[in-house]
């Protein structure tokens, strides 16, 4: 074992309270392990042999490395999600985007700085659909003495909801793509890995939350899952809301939380109910009439001195179709927009976009179950067509072919977009990025369209957060609609769901300069091509460019 590797594995094991340092290192080593869910195994994918992965710790300010072992067949990226990766793209992630992947037997050293941030936010690999184990917790900690701006919660627990597959994920993508149609949905949710006991598998053991009376925990919820968005509550207990996607937000109370892919949620729960066991639940949110994982996934909260046979204190989870409820919450969520944390939202706009999200039908000759054609997805009716050299390099060494900087700023074709589709339904292909001058200022209105069927839209953003400031249904029309935009306190965010028939407008600064990836959280729609990339050139300050490659960058 080479003596990098030693120290890397050392400060891998040190845990957060026991350093002041500014730099922090981890290694990841990529493997399989058979794992046993829902009274089957299977082998998996999985950082360090766990299942959710490791939890990386850091503190604002700190650099943190990472270093990636690959020690398996598939090619592998890993996705610092919500971090922003100031000029450090190289860093970010995507594969073939600003970075080709880690070969297997290869190694990589994802070297970034934490600067501005401090919540929680996920890793995940972002290649294939390996992150449906292949994620964990990022817990960023203010810096040293400043204080959380609510009270200090007695202990803080990560809380990871993901999918279960009995199949293996690859062959169940791979199938879904021989065939143009969609993928089989997954065969249980999980609370950290676990599904809890279902009748088909009575002694699958769940996750347990111990909590003593009187104590107040903070639950960093994290949604790993690949296709689902999910409701998450626990019976008898209320939730304060403190942050979302590693900002603070003005905290309020609910009993229930709607998180999508890729979307975080941090909770103060108090332990403010008779002692007792109490039913903690994730269980699937969808209004369209698409097929979801009809599975809760259950846990316990599990007061101290409590019996083990003790019944346990059930609750009900919100229909599959609830838009209410998560409306509630949705709007529920404002900025912090305190002295110390204010929100900098852009009061003009340079670029005023408008982007078409939803699903087309392409020919397919040789998809016999869809009868010639596949299901596809665009954005402004362009399918993103994967390069075979990752873009921010052949942006930064000046490649040609590889890319065109020519993606619609509106859509192609305008249509009632959600009222009855065109007749036309194809796409067209292309690898297109949309150019931005360093600085300047974004407007984007994310519409859903109604082709094949209106659905919610989890999109997330790389490299930057942006501002929620308006949403509704229907067509977006910015003479009424701009009249209603919150631009005191909306809240910011990476990830945001495009509402099942409507809209939702963003503004953000292109302050990071870089190729950097916006595509549907929802697996199988990044998949058909739900994805884009805006290209941000450098600025003119020496602290306003990408910094260079590093010299372990993965080849293609």
């Amino acid at each position: 074992m080479d003596s990098w590797f030693q120290i890397l594995v050392l400060v891998a094991c040190i845990t957060p309270a026991m350093v002041e340092g500014s730099v922090r290192s981890y290694t990841f080593n990529v493997a399989m392990k058979n794992t046993t869910r829902l009274c089957s195994s299977k082998p998996i994918v999985t950082v360090n042999g766990m299942f959710p992965g490791p939890t990386l710790y850091a503190r604002e300010d700190d650099t943190v490395l990472v270093k990636v072992t690959n020690r398996v067949k598939y090619n592998v990226t890993i996705h610092w999600h919500g971090v922003r990766q100031l000029r450090t793209g190289w860093a970010d992630g995507p594969a073939y985007i600003t970075q080709c992947p880690i070969q297997p037997g290869q190694s990589y050293v994802y070297n970034f700085t934490i600067t501005g941030q401090r919540g929680t936010l996920l890793w995940h690999a972002h290649i294939l659909w390996l992150r449906a184990t292949l994620h964990g917790a990022i817990v960023i900690l203010p810096k040293r003495g400043v204080p959380y701006p609510f009270p200090k919660p007695h202990k803080e627990v990560v809380v990871v909801l993901g999918e279960w597959w009995k199949s293996d994920t690859e062959a169940v993508i791979n199938q879904a793509i021989k065939s143009g149609l969609a993928p089989n949905v997954s065969d249980a949710h999980t609370i950290n890995g676990h599904p809890g006991p279902i009748s088909s598998c009575p002694s699958q053991g769940g996750f347990t939350l111990p909590v003593e009376s009187g104590k107040t925990y903070m639950l960093r919820i994290i949604n790993a899952a690949l296709n689902e968005e999910l409701f998450f509550k626990i019976a008898g207990h209320q939730l304060t809301i403190v942050e979302v996607d590693a900002t603070y937000v003005k905290p309020f109370k609910t009993n229930t939380i709607v998180i999508a892919p890729g979307q975080t949620t941090n909770a103060l729960v108090s332990a403010d109910q008779s002692s007792g066991k109490y039913l903690v639940a994730a269980s699937p949110f969808m209004d369209s009439p698409i097929a979801v994982d009809n599975m809760t996934a259950t846990a316990t909260l599990h007061y101290s001195g409590t019996l083990a046979a003790t019944s346990t204190t059930l609750t009900k989870t919100p229909p599959q179709n609830a838009t209410a409820v998560a409306n509630n919450f949705i709007n529920s969520l404002r900025s912090l927009n305190s002295k110390t944390y204010p929100a900098q939202v852009p009061l003009t706009v340079d670029h005023n976009l408008l982007f078409t999200v939803g699903l087309g039908i392409n020919p397919c000759p040789s998809c016999k179950a869809g009868n010639g054609s596949r299901v596809v997805a665009s954005m402004n009716n362009v399918t993103f067509v994967m390069p075979t050299t990752a873009l921010l390099q052949a942006h930064f060494f000046n490649i040609s072919g590889v890319f065109t900087s020519d993606f619609p700023g509106n859509p192609p074709t305008i249509f009632n977009y959600t009222g009855s589709p065109p007749s036309n339904l194809q796409t067209m292909s292309g690898t297109k990025v949309y150019r931005l001058r360093y600085n300047s200022t974004v407007q984007l209105v994310l519409q859903d369209t109604g082709i094949i069927a209106p659905e919610n839209h989890p999109i997330h953003l790389h490299g930057f957060n942006f501002f929620a400031v308006g949403k509704g249904l229907g067509n977006y029309n910015p003479k009424v609609d701009q009249k209603n935009f919150n631009l005191v306190d909306p809240v910011e965010r990476n990830t945001i769901g495009v509402p099942s028939g409507g809209w939702v407008a963003i503004r953000f600064r292109a302050d990071n300069p870089g190729v950097w990836f916006m595509h549907c959280h929802l697996e199988i729609h990044t998949t058909w091509g739900l994805k884009m990339a805006f290209l941000v050139d450098n600025g003119k300050g020496p602290n306003q460019s990408l910094l260079p490659p590093p010299s372990d960058l993965p080849k293609c």
